[in-house]
């Protein structure tokens, strides 16, 4: 694998050599971001050595350089997931190329359920923390190269990350969940029981992704943020309704332009917290 992710780095590095500063993953129904900022360069990922291919609705597949607030952030305009059949090694690349392109910090965003009665559709989710339901690592067969063999990840998300973006928050007046992650393969939705369970076991959010990116950036050293933008009800009540994937879509979409002038904010802070 370092052979891969060297080769699809120096690719990158010949199209655009300058330092990637940090790595943001849209996640669905968010990909409309990028046409709000500026864009220095745009490649598919079919172009890129070795790189999956986006398959699921609602995710472009193209990387992008982006500036935002003088920040050059490596931008993954759609990801992979365990449903569309890639393994976890696949789906964790594109982190280890964005660690070897000199990045320090991470920012993942995923469409997820509420399973957080308290929660509403067009809520944002601060990832305190995460449940994995996948049964699957990137990790599994790997050597040293990449980082430890037994990464610690009780602090999988950087305390120091959600402080930032709780100040760009409060500075912002933007009203911020904070709770679990939990991730399952997909790409069926929940049973109702199933929805009860992942609440029981202390989620507040379910999604089909961002799991086996986050344990490869604790891996290899990267700072973790994660953000969920709550599309759907998935509390698994005697009420619970259909979930239009239409409807899905529609409520990320919402939730990924309040994101936008959070992400500014935090995002002005990466030079100074990296020095």
């Amino acid at each position: 694998m370092i052979e891969q992710v060297n080769i699809a780095a120096a690719y990158i590095q010949k199209i655009y050599p300058q330092k990637i500063d940090a790595g943001l993953i849209l996640g669905t129904g968010l990909g409309d971001i990028p046409s709000f900022l500026t864009v220095k360069h745009s490649t598919s990922y079919a172009e890129i050595p070795y790189f999956p291919h986006s398959t699921a609705p609602g995710h472009t597949g193209n990387l992008l350089v982006t500036e935002m607030e003088g920040v050059n952030i490596l931008v993954f305009q759609g990801r992979f997931h365990l449903y569309e059949g890639w393994h976890p090694t696949e789906i964790a690349l594109g982190i280890y190329v964005l660690k070897a392109l000199g990045a320090s910090e991470l920012v993942v965003s995923n469409a997820a359920g509420a399973l957080n009665p308290d929660y509403q559709p067009g809520d944002l989710m601060l990832i305190e923390d995460h449940l994995n339901f996948t049964g699957q690592s990137p990790l599994i067969g790997q050597t040293d190269e990449l980082g430890p063999i037994f990464p610690d990840m009780s602090k999988a998300y950087a305390p120091e990350l959600l402080k930032r973006i709780h100040n760009a928050a409060s500075a912002l007046n933007q009203p911020l969940q904070s709770g679990i992650y939990a991730a399952v393969t997909g790409p069926a939705l929940e049973t109702s029981a199933e929805r009860r369970f992942y609440r029981m076991a202390g989620a507040d959010a379910i999604g089909m992704s961002t799991v086996p990116e986050v344990i490869a950036a604790n891996h290899c050293g990267l700072k973790v943020l994660g953000i969920s933008a709550i599309t759907n009800m998935a509390v698994g009540g005697p009420d619970q309704k259909v979930d239009p994937i239409e409807e899905i879509y529609e409520n990320a979409a919402n939730a990924g332009r309040a994101m936008l002038p959070l992400l500014q904010a935090f995002f002005s802070g990466t030079k100074g917290s990296s020095g």
